[in-house]
């Protein structure tokens, strides 16, 4: 019982406890629902345009139907029961006014949007004012009491959630956070309280009275607004989703970390392949010193030295002898190579004889073909295009900037200045809150007037075009033409409009300035969208062209977002470019001159300008040219008196004039000449265009070439003996027979080299080797038909004693002796037995595979890509733009991510593989260029893209004041316009507020295209995305469009390359996420340099697959041509290839990288090569000595005396005079390689080739020398087989 009674009791004092909490509470609520405020009353003072709400202190009142709509809308947390509030329809009508501008950029994340109205509904209509709401101060209006201050008492939490779910949302057209338009200040220092601290003060111009934000201790009786709030993770009541991650990073999980960079391959802590080749390399000396004692010891035993007398059948056991055989032992391979050359042998005797007989047939034949051919020159074209020298039609590069071109429009031509200033004085502006802030001296208002006056100047330059004038408003890119025809000018100074009355703005009093440029710089530095400063003067940030200017465009030498820490301005004037209208590029061009005169002249003591146009390059190469006309002129004038002197063979001083060769010199180096003009004229009947390449070097080389060929034939003849009844014609024939074999392979060795190097996809390579190969052959042929008739004609000369040049004036017969040449004889007496010396041979291998082992450990060292310094002259102006540029600027070049024609946007599904909104596929286009962004040293993008479609979703909300249209025409209707007839796009119903789709989509989307920015709606996408999407079909559809980045500032052409390597592997994965399953990705990147660069993503692979294909041709050929001896084709090639690892090596230590110019090089290299080898091959091969030592020697002095005084001096003369070039290219690229070419070339062909015969070389072909004797039986040549 006592247990009932006490339950009993302890229930109803429950009950009691229930009903006072319950009690207390309705007298709590009773209390608290009362107002501050009620309607709108009299006009602001300090926004004469707004007004003051009421004072009231009455409960709330139920509001009206149209009312309840808007709250419902605006505040739907209040919209409950009768709906009493405390405001009215007039105030939530400006209410919805002031968060127009909020509303565009924060609703694109929900919950950051709900914590943001429930901000301002909680102050402009909540019910529960007076608990968190203090009006503080009143003014009297007619009849009315006007709240014209009051504290608003936030809990801190409640500010925190907030600004937490807003500080990571983007906006899409200026890829920057949102808040930077509304915190006012840097986002990087915003805070919570300073975002609210800054909405509500009346000093932003936004604010018609003074709200006072208070975050803790409210007085008695009050308590801190603390709603509930959304995370930017949740999805709200309404059923809106959560964030995307682009503005939500809580939503993205971790950060992306970039794969780590691949470590160096090391052995033992070094170089692997420096280990690797001084492994291999000391193991080759071991190797060969140990073969080399052992054959020493071998020999020592059996013979008594290799250079004593010739063993023959008697003494087999010499290493450096042939085995012995019999003529008939000869092998079939032996013979058929004995008939081939016997063949072309008789060929060549028969030809060179018939050249010699009628000597002014083949000089009028040559004449008419060369005439025939240099008369194509006519129809001469030369480019200089770089995209059509560097970039090949069908690369990926090309056509996917074709396709930008055709549907986008060109990439826009740049006018840039970088201006920076010897005052080294920095100093302090104080501000009225906050630190003083440091400012460098480019912003010294002086500075910035003068810097305004020469921008102003810049605009009012007129050239004259075909006698019209032509001025920048006539090429330059206006966004918002024809609404706004202002030019584009991306300069600090479009801050203030380009306006020096703007920029003295100043709001101050005696002690402090509260407002001036420095002020007004800061806020539109951290939001450049911005239509207001919301300063006295309500100076707007966006340029005069209407679109925005980022501070990393104009800005350099800073550090993160300290822009006040800028040390140069930079003034970039972008210019219209034009595919195919020749008359507005030309107006183009005529404007960029005058501006390039006009910087060229300005002078001012307290600026230092860097500039460039887009001219300029091609300007400074074509003077570049010019300039060093007169340099390639001396370097050939040289050669061409080296040769003409050097032929002649002079017997005594009486003699002189009679044995000198100038004429037949001149006549020689005609001959190269014509070939060249010849192969030119014959590509330009084919409507080949010409390079300055082709021009430059093709010269150098079949001079090389035609050179070496021109002083074999005649040194060969000065060298022979003519035989017994022997006439000339005879004696020219038999000596053409046997050096033209030689000649024919070299020629045709280099030729089909280079015809094969027209594999490569560069233009400029393919056409360098096209022209190189056909004038290679048209001098061969030039050269056996045409220089033999000369050659014929100059000896009849010479054995009638008649003056060389003067023919006509006879000299008395002297009786002479054949003499060698000194040359010869230094060559047959001294250098050939030195360096066949038995002590020499092995340090020359020594050395020589030394210097190939360095150089393979070297060859992957070798920097691809092109310094585009280097193409300029020493004294050129760019030079100082391009150092400016890598190190004031910030931002690279922009990428745009083209969406190919075929994408459907209509639908939500295609539209969420490419937005970044809510709703969006986390691995959408703009989501997956977003977190590259983050990742920027890796992925070398540097901002989130700038997304049109996220935009056109915030644009065409039914919250948003954006679009409109007249109800009775159906046309678009401005934010602007205030007009009734306007009505909103959407309803504002659940499937309103959805995205558009289908027709709904592409029925808005032109009128946003079309839109203009203004204050009352900033999402207008005309400035921003006119050219981004292409609309087709009558506007019911949308084809191409892109999303545009930047890189990341590229310092170098590695970083460049690497740039587009990810940009392209970023834009695949894009691709297969959106589907693609074709070769062909539906997303490619653009930026204007990936046509220049494309070719060194391939270079590596382009130069082995160029340099390996001319080796196996000219093994081939040599094989043929030496009478299928494969072996000393064999040895060619070796040496050939040496030469070209070595080539390597030189490019590492002398800092020149691998392009398309040096691989160009290169692969001449290979062709001359052919002329420093192949020559003294073929003597070795035809030679009947006993030992490989003699055969070695007598090929050195014959071949390599003439390989020494034709290509060698030729070439080396002439290269040295390349060294004085102004042009930085020649000096690194022509004079570098060219030096490296010859000495490497002279080095290999006549100490290594020679030594590597005398220890490998092939033996003697039996029936060869068998056919030589044979033929030389009975006669005073057969002496000389003996040597």
């Amino acid at each position: 019982m006592s247990l009932s009674s006490s339950r009993s009791g302890s229930g109803f004092g429950l009950l009691a406890l229930l009903a006072l909490i319950i009690l207390l509470s309705e007298s709590r609520r009773v209390q608290a629902q009362h107002c501050i405020w009620y309607g709108e009353c009299g006009n602001s003072t300090i926004l004469p345009e707004k007004k003051y709400n009421c004072n009231y202190t009455g409960p709330p009142i139920p509001l009206p139907e149209d009312g309840q709509v808007l709250l419902k809308e605006l505040c739907p947390g209040l919209a409950y029961g009768n709906q009493s509030v405390c405001c009215d329809t007039k105030q939530l009508t400006t209410l919805k006014g002031n968060v127009q501008l909020p509303l565009q950029f924060l609703s694109r994340c929900p919950a950051c949007f709900y914590n943001f109205m429930t901000l301002f509904c909680e102050l402009t209509c909540s019910p529960h004012q007076s608990l968190f709401l203090n009006a503080t101060s009143f003014s009297q209006d007619h009849n009315m009491t006007n709240v014209v201050e009051l504290s608003y008492y936030i809990n801190q939490t409640f500010a925190d959630a907030m600004y937490n779910a807003c500080k990571d949302v983007q906006a899409p057209s200026s890829n920057m956070p949102a808040l930077s338009l509304l915190c006012g200040t840097d986002p990087k220092d915003c805070t919570p309280t300073k975002w609210i601290s800054y909405m509500f003060n009346i000093n932003n111009k936004q604010v018609p009275f003074a709200i006072n934000p208070i975050f803790a201790g409210p007085p008695a009786g009050m308590t801190l607004m603390n709603n509930d709030t959304f995370g930017c993770t949740e999805s709200l009541d309404d059923g809106s989703g959560p964030c995307s991650c682009q503005d939500c990073s809580k939503a993205c999980g971790p950060k992306p970390i970039p794969p780590p960079v691949r470590p160096p391959w090391t052995i033992l802590g070094l170089d692997a392949m420096t280990v690797i080749m001084w492994v291999s390399y000391v193991s080759f000396l071991f190797v060969f010193i140990v073969a080399l004692l052992g054959a020493w010891c071998y020999r020592k035993r059996t013979i008594t030295s290799e250079y004593g007398p010739i063993q023959g059948s008697t003494q087999p056991l010499s290493l450096n002898n042939d085995p012995d055989k019999s003529p008939d032992q000869a092998t079939c391979c032996e013979s058929v190579g004995e008939r081939f050359e016997n063949s072309l042998r008789v060929c060549f005797s028969l030809w060179g004889s018939f050249c010699v007989r009628h000597p002014l047939l083949v000089i009028l034949f040559s004449l008419v073909f060369v005439g025939g051919c240099s008369s194509g020159l006519a129809r001469m074209r030369v480019t200089t295009d770089p995209v059509e020298l560097w970039s090949a039609p069908h690369s990926q590069a090309r056509q996917e900037k074709d396709y930008f071109d055709q549907h986008f429009g060109p990439f826009f031509r740049t006018e840039q200045l970088i201006i920076t200033t010897p005052w080294t004085d920095w100093f302090i502006f104080e501000t009225t809150s906050g630190p003083n802030i440091p400012f460098a001296p480019i912003f010294n208002i002086s500075l910035l007037h003068q810097i305004l006056d020469l921008q102003t100047d810049i605009e009012n330059l007129v050239a004259d075009y075909n006698g019209e004038n032509v001025t920048l408003q006539d090429i330059c890119i206006s966004p918002l033409a024809p609404y706004n025809n202002n030019c584009t000018i991306l300069s600090m100074l479009n801050y203030f409009q380009n306006d020096p009355d703007v920029l003295n703005h100043t709001n101050s009093d005696p002690f402090l300035i509260y407002f001036d440029y420095h002020t007004h710089f800061m806020y539109c530095a951290s939001n450049p969208v911005a239509l207001d400063d919301m300063s006295t003067f309500h100076d707007p940030c966006m340029g005069t062209f209407g679109g925005p200017v980022f501070p990393w465009l104009v800005l350099g030498g800073y550090e993160g977002t300290d822009y006040n820490n800028a040390t140069a301005l930079v003034l970039t004037l972008p210019v219209a470019n034009y595919l195919n209208n020749t008359e507005k590029r030309g107006k183009a061009l005529a404007w960029e001159k005058e501006f390039i005169s006009f910087m060229k002249n300005y002078s001012n003591p307290n600026l230092t300008i860097a500039f460039s146009s887009e001219r300029s390059i091609e300007d400074e190469i074509d003077r570049e040219s010019n300039s060093d006309i007169s340099t390639i002129l001396v370097s050939y004038v040289i050669m061409f008196i080296y040769v003409s002197l050097a032929l002649g063979h002079i017997h005594s001083f009486q003699t002189l004039l009679v044995d000198s060769k100038i004429s037949l010199g001149i006549a020689g180096i005609l001959i190269v000449l014509s070939s060249v003009i010849s192969s030119l004229g014959i590509f330009s009947y084919a409507g080949v265009p010409l390079t300055l390449i082709v021009i430059e070097v093709i010269p150098f080389l079949v001079l090389a070439v035609g050179v070496d060929n021109i002083f074999i034939i005649v040194q060969t003849f000065q060298r022979d003996e003519r035989m017994q009844d022997e006439e000339l014609h005879q004696q020219i024939g038999r000596i053409l027979g046997d050096v033209a074999p030689s000649m024919l392979l070299s020629s045709f060795s280099e030729a089909l080299a280079f015809f094969l190097g027209s594999l490569s996809h560069m233009p400029a390579v393919k056409t360098f080797s096209f022209f190189a190969g056909l004038a290679i052959i048209i001098d061969f042929i030039l050269q056996i038909s045409c220089f033999v008739s000369l050659l014929g004609l100059d000896i009849k000369r010479q054995e009638r004693n008649r003056l060389d040049i003067l023919c006509c004036v006879k000299l008395p017969e002297v009786q002479q002796e054949k003499t060698e040449g000194i040359l010869f004889r230094f060559f047959k007496k001294i250098y050939a037995p030195f360096i066949l010396n038995e002590w020499v041979r092995p340090l020359v291998v020594a050395v020589f595979v030394g210097m190939v082992s360095f150089s393979i450990a070297v060859i992957d060292k070798v920097e691809i890509g092109l310094d585009q310094r280097l193409s300029m002259p020493d004294d050129s102006y760019v030079l100082d733009y391009f150092g400016n540029l890598s190190e004031y600027l910030h931002t690279g070049p922009p990428v745009y991510f083209v969406v190919r024609d075929g994408h459907d946007y209509r639908t939500s599904f295609g539209q969420n593989q490419v937005c970044g909104g809510v709703g969006c596929n986390n691995d959408s286009l703009v989501q997956q260029i977003y977190t590259a962004s983050l990742m920027s040293d890796y992925s070398k993008i540097s901002t989130t893209p700038s997304s049109w479609l996220d935009d056109y979703f915030d644009w065409v909300k039914p919250q948003s004041s954006c679009c409109r249209y007249y109800n009775n025409t159906g046309a678009f209707c401005n934010a602007s316009v205030v007009d009734p007839s306007c009505v909103h796009c959407r309803a504002m119903t659940p499937s309103g507020k959805q995205r558009p789709n289908g027709t709904d989509f592409m029925k808005f989307l032109p009128m946003f295209l079309s839109d203009n920015p203004n204050i009352k709606c900033g999402k207008g996408g005309h400035a921003a995305y006119s050219t981004a999407v292409v609309l087709k079909d009558n506007d019911t559809n949308v084809g191409a469009t892109y999303f545009m980045s930047y890189h990341t500032i590229l310092t170098n052409s590695s970083v460049s390359i690497d740039s587009m390597k990810m940009a392209r592997e970023l834009a695949h994965n894009i691709s297969v996420s959106m589907g693609s399953t074709n070769k062909t990705d539906i997303v490619f990147p653009y930026s204007v340099f990936y046509v220049f660069y494309e070719q060194y993503l391939t270079i590596v692979h382009d130069t082995a697959l160029n340099l390996g294909v001319s080796l196996v041709a000219i093994l081939t050929v040599s094989t043929v041509l030496l009478g299928f001896e494969l072996w000393s084709a064999m040895l060619v090639t070796l040496t050939i290839a040496m030469i070209l690892i070595n080539m390597f090596g030189v490019m590492w230590l002398w800092g020149i990288s691998l392009n398309a110019v040096s691989l160009v090089n290169l692969v001449m290299s290979c062709g001359i090569s052919v002329e420093f080898c192949s020559h003294i091959v073929r003597a070795f091969s035809v030679s009947t000595k006993g030992t490989r030592v003699e055969r070695a020697q007598e090929a050195l002095a014959h071949m390599g005396s003439s390989v020494f005084s034709g290509i060698t001096l030729t070439k080396f003369g002439g290269i040295l005079i390349l060294a004085l070039s102004k042009s930085q290219i020649f000096q690194v690229f022509y004079f570098r390689m060219y030096l490296a070419i010859v000495l490497l070339g002279a080095t290999h062909g006549l100490i290594f080739l020679p030594v590597l015969l005398s220890y490998i070389g092939p033996s003697v072909n039996k029936a060869k020398a068998m056919a030589a004797r044979r033929r030389y039986a009975g006669t005073e040549r057969e002496r000389l087989l003996k040597y």
